[in-house]
């Protein structure tokens, strides 16, 4: 019972959190205001800007910012013990994770819809917001070579799951159509929708659909990379709702309502046991006991770094992460009709994701025990619980058990769970390309990609002010580095073993991801400065999120305490990409420090207007 008392004492907590910490937050340091004209009245254009419902809002960031690193990140952290991985989930969910998500979300939405780098430049000073793109545009090359290279994994660990993600592409189209065309309510075409995606997990691996997805699990790995990253240039110039919203939406519904039935399922095997398994040729359930040690005494000596500072770069989605920043500013705050509809998309969103790693956690340490394996046997060493295919199959197989304990086939819950897992990514990767693709348009226009006065020039970097062009070089670069071979080196480049070495970039994607938060609580904190507003509950969550992923980082580049570091490895493009970022947070650091003390109650430059537009289309609303 100890594995549903934590369940259910999360659950518990993480409701008062948001009741508590969370509405005070919104009320008392944002005042989140119902009268309020959003970006997304006020620059309306019906691509990128359009006041949407909340649930369909909810549903796009959500399923955004939870793609797989709440699943990995927690999977592998269990190694040290599931009591420091569950501690930091829980307090960096509520305490930071949740407050850079909201802060993220409100300064963007009081911007004009600006990314949190372009909101920088105007907080601290016009260098800030060039280190600022840089290092965002950096960050995301690794996101979106990441995230394809873990999709492209789950295909081919899970064939069955290769269907029913596919057919989620045009029933998200006929969605957001039907939607868009008739305007009727969210109910019935959420409850087909959600009916077609369950059908394509049961029936999605039969007959010819079987064949099929057997033939693309044998694609190689860098092809399904390209074959993603060319659905994500479609869908980063596609009007939102188009594409984008109903997508997100809808596998939202069969998200959450697989979570759902991993809870069922957790609370059936905590009372009645896990699936049936045969034993000694005996049909008997299992109990469900947490099979990881609290703590790992063991974890270093078997090859795991130093749980300071790597547990807290390891779990980066779950407890907090920069890219929420970047979803937050880049797409959600473009959306919102309403401010007070912050509070549950930017806080709530959060908290879900920190219970959803918190049923990682339980999985890969009860469920994936549940058929009579030892945990010790998944995570014999840290290479062993540090490779892709472990912390994949350690959820899904945890997780599936769970499900299976409620009678479900343990097939098509094993299908459901990798839907699950390549579903989320999907989300994240579509996504990212969006926002790379915004912060390529900031980044050109900023070193001189567009006149003073905002009309076309003839300069060289004005093509990639464009929607095409700069989403074009987002998928082209991530592609890119998606393709290393195993090795890192590109001289052992070939297409045999492109792609080999992706996972390569892990170590860089959580320092990276980390850093990213650190300043983003930068920007959050000088936005309330210069309104007077306090800022204690910020200094040392921004203190923490700027030291420790560039210790990290640091320890990756030159010390190698998990393992070669990259000058060991002679892994130049990681080294480039990890001294790069640390000069860019060191300059940033610095800027604003010098900064700080002299804006106090001093209001920013007002925000500029979108690409493109000159005027708004409503009355801009009062900066509070």
């Amino acid at each position: 019972m100890s594995v549903l008392l934590i369940a259910a004492l999360s659950v518990v907590f993480f409701v008062i959190a948001y009741n508590t910490y969370g509405r005070w937050l919104g009320r008392r340091i944002f005042e989140l205001s119902i009268g309020a004209t959003c970006p997304a009245e006020q620059w309306r254009d019906d691509t990128d800007f359009i006041p949407t419902r909340r649930g369909v809002v909810f549903g796009h960031h959500f399923t955004s910012i939870a793609g797989v690193g709440p699943i990995v990140g927690p999977a592998i952290a269990v190694f040290w013990g599931w009591l420091p991985a569950l501690i930091w989930v829980l307090l960096g969910s509520v305490l930071i994770g949740a407050v850079h998500d909201l802060g993220s979300l409100v300064v963007s939405m009081r911007s004009n819809g600006q990314t949190i780098g372009d909101i920088a430049g105007r907080m601290i000073t016009r260098r800030v917001r060039i280190l600022f793109l840089a290092i965002l545009f950096m960050a995301l090359i690794i996101v979106l070579a990441i995230f394809g290279l873990v999709i492209a994994a789950v295909f081919r660990m899970f064939p069955e799951a290769i269907f029913p993600c596919l057919v989620q592409v045009p029933i998200a189209v006929l969605i957001g159509i039907v939607l868009r065309k008739t305007g009727i309510g969210l109910l019935v075409p959420s409850i087909i929708a959600l009916m077609l995606m369950y059908i394509s997990v049961i029936y999605g691996d039969v007959g010819f659909l079987g064949s099929f997805n057997g033939w693309a699990a044998s694609w190689s790995t860098i092809t399904w990379c390209a074959v993603l990253l060319a659905y994500c240039y479609v869908a980063s110039v596609l009007p939102v709702w188009v594409l984008l919203q109903p997508r997100d939406y809808i596998n939202a519904l069969q998200l959450v309502s697989a979570l759902g039935l991993v809870v069922i399922g957790l609370v059936t095997a905590a009372i009645l046991g896990g699936p049936p398994v045969e034993i000694d040729g005996e049909m008997t359930r299992l109990p469900l006991e947490l099979g990881a040690p609290a703590i790992n005494d063991a974890a270093v000596s078997n090859g795991a770094p130093p749980l300071l500072p790597f547990l807290f770069i390891t779990i980066a989605c779950g407890a907090v992460s920069g890219f929420h920043c970047l979803v937050a500013s880049g797409t959600s705050s473009k959306q919102l009709g309403h401010e007070p509809d912050a509070l549950p998309i930017g806080y709530g969103s959060m908290v879900i994701e920190g219970f959803l790693a918190t049923l990682v956690i339980l999985a890969c340490c009860a469920g994936a025990t549940l058929t009579g394996q030892e945990w010790s046997a998944l995570y014999t060493s840290w290479n062993a619980a540090n490779g892709l295919g472990a912390k994949v199959n350690a959820f899904v197989m945890g997780a599936g058990n769970f499900v299976a304990a409620t009678g479900v086939p343990t097939s098509v819950a094993i299908a459901l769970m990798g839907v699950m897992v390549a579903s989320f990514a999907a989300t994240t990767l579509d996504t990212s390309c969006r926002l790379q693709r915004y912060v390529i348009q900031e980044l050109a226009a900023a070193l001189g990609g567009r006149r003073r006065d905002g009309r076309p020039g003839f300069r060289p970097l004005h093509v990639f002010t464009w929607k095409h062009p700069a989403s074009l070089l987002a998928v082209i670069l991530g592609l890119g580095l998606a393709s290393m071979p195993a090795s890192g080196n590109l001289d052992d480049w070939s297409l045999a073993n492109a792609g080999t070495g992706g996972l390569i970039l892990w170590p860089m994607f959580g320092a990276t991801n980390q850093l990213l938060a650190g300043l983003a609580f930068m920007v959050i904190t000088f936005y309330l400065w210069r309104r007077g507003k306090p800022v204690f509950f910020m200094t040392l969550p921004l203190a923490f999120m700027l030291l420790i992923p560039a210790w990290a980082m640091i320890d990756d580049a030159f010390i190698g305490s998990r393992g070669s570091s990259f000058i060991e490895e002679g892994n130049w493009i990681l080294l480039g990409f990890a001294i790069a970022t640390l000069l860019l947070e060191a300059w940033m650091i610095v800027e604003g420090a010098r900064l700080f003390p002299k804006v106090a109650g001093l209001l920013e430059p007002p925000a500029a207007p979108p690409f493109g537009r000159h005027q708004p289309t409503a009355t801009a609303s009062s900066d509070n």
